[in-house]
Order: structure tokens, then C-alpha cells, then sequence
């Protein structure tokens, strides 16, 4: 239980413990239970857009799900993202670009960044008639391929989070990170096992990216690939149901 509580207070706005400090086991240990806080995160989220959506349109339902999914996050996975869009598309060297990550400054990269990643978060979200079984899917298919970009790519530094969660995991902490995964199936049912897929795909193909460019991955990375496959998974859900339709229609 304390490993799900540090994992769920260092990945939310949601504290049920008075701990504030964490050791490097404490994260090594609490990497397992990712999967299972995006699935909290995916509930909450699909609640709260079925409550609004009593209320408001499509698109306003969909900018306050998305205002509360980050909010509800801290804006931590956003804060990377913006940092590592400052860093990569800077022009730079590797160590450079490092430099600039570190930098709690936002420029204009990670400003444009984040702004497209809201408006296709929000545009998907009121595309989609029924958004509620992704809401749920998507936080936890993210969180749980958060655990290849932790376990399966090089760390970019020589100290940070990333070597104290690959340092102090559990063993098989794939495995068992994919038990915890495969909980929201019961939920969403075979809808689900598309989007772990192409969740796990996705983050591959960034990381693979991230690392050709810096060497490595970065805790900065590790939240701006969340963000970026939750987007993109949002993004392809719309489109796959468009090609349904047409199909369909044309049928």
C-alpha cells in the first residue's frame, strides 16, 4: 500500500499520506503501481466528463476534462513536455540541449508544444461521442508504457529519477507492471488491448527518437512521452472511428 501511495502523490494532486520525502527505494518500488494511478486518473476523468456532460456541450465538456486531467496531474507531465520541446527542437548539441531541459524556463518551443497538445486533448475528446472507455484507457495505457521508457532505454544523466527508479524496480517489474496494466480491461473490455498496444508502440518510437538525439532519456521525457502518447492515442481513437464511419456509410 505505501509503494501505490508514493506512486499516486508523486503522479497527482491526490495526497492520502503525510509523506512528503521519498527515498530512491521508495520510487523504485512504487514504479509497479503506475499503471494502476492512470487508471484512477481515467476514472475520475470519465466521471467527471459524464458530469458535465449533462450540462455543457461536446467542446466545452472537453476543455474542462481536460483543464481537470491536468490539474489532477499537477501539470508535471506538461512541465516536462514544454521542457523537452525547448530542448529538442532548440537546434543544439546533446549537452546543450540537456542544459536547456534543465532550465525552469518555458520558451517558445515548449509554449507551441503545449498548446497543440491541449487543442488535440480537447478536440479528440469532443469528437468522440461516447469518450468515457478512453478516458479510462488512456492514462493507464500511458503510465504503464512509461515503465519501457524507465526500464528499456538508457538514462541521459549521470544521476536523476530515472537511475533511482532502473536502480531500485522490483524484479520483473514489467511483468507485473503489465498485470497491473491489464486492470482496466475489465472496465473497458477488448477496447482496451488496442490502446496498451499503441501506447507501448508509441512511447518505443519517441524514446527511440529522444535517445538518438540526447543519448538517453530524461525524467523530463518520461512525462513529455506520457503526454505526447495520451495525445496521439486521442488523436488515432478519432481517427479510427472516422474510418469505421466511412466505412460503414460507404457499406
Amino acid at each position: 500500500m505505501k509503494s501505490f501511495l508514493t506512486a499516486l502523490q508523486f503522479l497527482t494532486r491526490i495526497h492520502l499520506t503525510e509523506q512528503r520525502v521519498w527515498t530512491d527505494e521508495d520510487f523504485g518500488r512504487a514504479v509497479v503501481y503506475f499503471p494502476l494511478v492512470g487508471l484512477l486518473i481515467g476514472v475520475i476523468l470519465a466521471c467527471i466528463n459524464g458530469a458535465f456532460g449533462l450540462f455543457f456541450s461536446p467542446l466545452f465538456t472537453a476543455v474542462l476534462t481536460v483543464a481537470v486531467w491536468f490539474f489532477i496531474t499537477g501539470g508535471l507531465h506538461a512541465d516536462g513536455y514544454m521542457d523537452t520541446a525547448d530542448g529538442l527542437f532548440s537546434g543544439r548539441g546533446r549537452e546543450r540541449m540537456l542544459e536547456i531541459m534543465k532550465d525552469s524556463r518555458v520558451g517558445a518551443n515548449g509554449v507551441i508544444a503545449f498548446f497543440f497538445l491541449a487543442a488535440l486533448k480537447i478536440v479528440s475528446l469532443a469528437e468522440l461521442l461516447q469518450p468515457w472507455p478512453l478516458l479510462i484507457a488512456v492514462p493507464a495505457a500511458a503510465r504503464f508504457a512509461a515503465l519501457v521508457s524507465i526500464f528499456k532505454f538508457p538514462y541521459a544523466r549521470s544521476e536523476g529519477l530515472g537511475r533511482a527508479y532502473a536502480a531500485h524496480g522490483p524484479s520483473r517489474v514489467l511483468m507485473k507492471g503489465c498485470v497491473a496494466a491489464l486492470v482496466p480491461s475489465v472496465l473497458v473490455g477488448i477496447l482496451y488491448v488496442p490502446v496498451l498496444v499503441g501506447a507501448v508502440v508509441i512511447t518505443v518510437l519517441a524514446d527511440s527518437y529522444i535517445t538518438a538525439r540526447l543519448g538517453g532519456v530524461t525524467g523530463d521525457t518520461y512525462g513529455a512521452v506520457i503526454e505526447f502518447t495520451e495525445m496521439l492515442l486521442l488523436v488515432g481513437a478519432v481517427f479510427a472511428v472516422k474510418l469505421m464511419t466511412v466505412y460503414i456509410n460507404g457499406g
